[in-house]
């Protein structure tokens, strides 16, 4: 039953294309997500965010098979990033002015997506508790958007994010997170 569903939300995607990759669009989304703490740093924490991306295709389609895809710069801003952690939680804002996406644009309907990144957080609380305001995020995500348009696409992800002080503050034990998000992408 369940392969059924997924089978036919696949077939109404096929008439939809994502051509418009290979015509180096701009990428406006928005997205919602959020996660929890994994091993290596602050434990028991979690994580809730809002944001939108501003992103540009920077080339054609490179490589063949599997791999063939495109390069994208993006940049993201969060107005909404709370953090549920030991001690006190801190709503924060981020900005991430650098992703670097490679697009895997061998399938026209669902394109998968490889992405690093890293940007800035403040909040109005230490984070983790009893460290500092300023934080610095590095991440690394795999995605995927489902085309429903020729230039509108369903994006769901999965990121390992890093949260640390970068030393401003001793001690600097940082959060390691894994977080899911969902939002929707225009292509123009």
């Amino acid at each position: 039953m369940r392969l059924s569903f997924v089978l036919l939300l696949f077939c109404g995607l096929a008439g939809a294309q994502s051509e418009t990759l290979s015509k180096k669009p701009w990428d406006f989304g928005v997205w919602f997500g959020g996660g929890f703490s994994v091993p290596g740093g602050t434990s028991d924490t979690q994580v809730v965010n809002a944001g939108v991306r501003l992103g540009k295709i920077l080339t054609g389609n490179h490589a063949g098979g599997f791999i063939r895809g495109n390069f994208e710069w993006s940049a993201d801003f969060m107005p909404l990033y709370y953090l549920l952690q030991p001690g006190q939680n801190a709503y924060a804002a981020g900005f991430n002015p650098v992703n670097l996406k490679w697009n895997f644009t061998s399938h026209a309907r669902a394109v998968p997506y490889f992405e690093l990144g890293g940007g800035v957080l403040f909040s109005n609380n230490n984070v983790p508790a009893g460290t500092d305001t300023t934080n610095f995020l590095t991440h690394a995500a795999l995605g995927l958007h489902l085309f429903t348009h020729e230039n509108r696409a369903f994006t769901l992800s999965t990121r390992y994010e890093h949260i640390s002080n970068a030393g401003l503050a001793t001690p600097n034990p940082g959060i390691n997170t894994v977080q899911f998000t969902i939002g929707f992408n225009w292509f123009k």
